[in-house]
């Protein structure tokens, strides 16, 4: 059974699940490819260790380049703050090696078009990574929608809200600064992702997207917030459709509010992440007396349920949606074969970011370019 050597360069929350996912994989999925922790990367020497030892790498290292350039790291994955996957992609690109990123791909749509130029011209795999999009409900909504079972879509409904930040007296931290930590770099992307994958490109919008609370307590008294809290807009799909997405860091009561609806002219599905193992279906085949939604409990039928339980209804979590994304770059690697979300994906969510400033800013509809 052929191995691969990984290399993760960040430890925190999103490295850890990354690791954890990468050992569990193979046998979760009987992967071909086993992967093999080769390498973890960490700001520094004493942080990069602790992970090797909790995570189980052979070797850690505190500069990314070294990992990189490991004859014996035979693919990347980024977990590292924004600001750093230009940098650390390009250069493992350059050395052929597949990469994995975390949404958002760059600092900057400038730097996410260089990093999917960059993918182009190495052809090495690429993936970014949308998580929530991937869960089997999620999927089994996709595929309903793609054989025309609610019939053709006039309207989609998104949300991805959370109140991490919903207190004023939060205090101020890496989340406050810089656009890519405000609500449009940090929870936009996923339910921008998600409107793609279940309606199709997004033609033009009209957005607003504002700061609520614009200064939090610090150590030396109040700090400027210099990024967004919340954030919608109207949209319209290239397939005629109508939408609304609306993004929130300050949703009171909302802990994982990556919700959607989609209206087709047959039926109707609802999602809520805060119930990831349930989809809602309204059938307008069904008779009038017994028409409404029903809820839809997932089970093994679903995509990449039974990898993980044979029972339905017993359901999977945030962590098992890493493991289905491992899988897919996986596979991705041994068919030389592109996966979906792909860099050029990940650029088109942060095409309609910036269309949605640039929208705010000016207070109008914008149109949105596709490559």
């Amino acid at each position: 059974m052929a191995q691969i050597g990984i290399g993760i360069v960040g430890g925190g929350y999103m490295g850890k699940a990354h690791a954890v996912a990468m050992a569990a994989v193979g046998a979760v999925f009987d992967t071909a490819l086993r992967p093999r922790l080769e390498m973890v990367c960490a700001a520094s020497p004493a942080s990069a260790e602790r992970y090797r030892h909790a995570y189980g790498f052979a070797r850690a290292t505190d500069d990314w380049r070294a990992l990189v350039n490991d004859s014996k790291v035979e693919a990347v994955v980024i977990a590292s703050p924004q600001e750093t996957h230009m940098a650390i992609a390009e250069a493992a690109f350059a050395c052929g090696k597949p990469v994995f990123c975390e949404k958002p791909m760059g600092g900057s749509l400038e730097q996410s078009a260089s990093m999917t130029a960059a993918a182009h011209a190495s052809g090495a795999v690429n993936m970014v990574g949308f998580n929530y999009i991937r869960t089997p409900a999620s999927q089994f909504a996709r595929r309903l929608i793609a054989s025309g079972r609610i019939g053709k879509i006039t309207w989609f409904r998104g949300e991805h809200t959370e109140d991490f930040y919903a207190d004023p007296r939060e205090p101020a931290s890496w989340r406050t600064v810089g656009a890519a930590n405000g609500t449009m770099g940090d929870l936009a992307p996923h339910m921008i992702n998600a409107a793609l994958a279940l309606v199709g490109p997004i033609a033009g919008l009209i957005a607003e997207v504002e700061t609520v609370h614009r200064s939090r307590p610090g150590s030396d008294g109040p700090v400027r917030v210099d990024n967004d809290d919340q954030a919608q807009m109207m949209c319209r799909f290239a397939n005629g459709a109508m939408g609304h997405l609306f993004f929130s860091r300050i949703s009171t009561g909302r802990k994982m509010g990556y919700a959607y609806e989609v209206v087709g002219t047959a039926g109707a599905i609802r999602f809520d992440q805060e119930d990831q193992n349930a989809l809602w279906l309204y059938d307008s085949a069904d008779p009038k007396p017994e028409r409404g939604f029903r809820k839809i409990l997932i089970g093994p039928s679903h995509p990449d349920y039974l990898a993980f339980c044979q029972g339905p209804g017993h359901g999977t979590g945030y962590q098992d949606q890493i493991i289905i994304e491992a899988h897919d770059f996986l596979k991705a690697i041994e068919t030389g074969k592109p996966v979906w979300p792909t860099f050029d994906d990940g650029l088109q969510v942060n095409r309609i970011v910036a269309a949605a400033h640039a929208s705010s800013a000016a207070k109008n509809w914008v149109s949105v370019p596709v490559a």
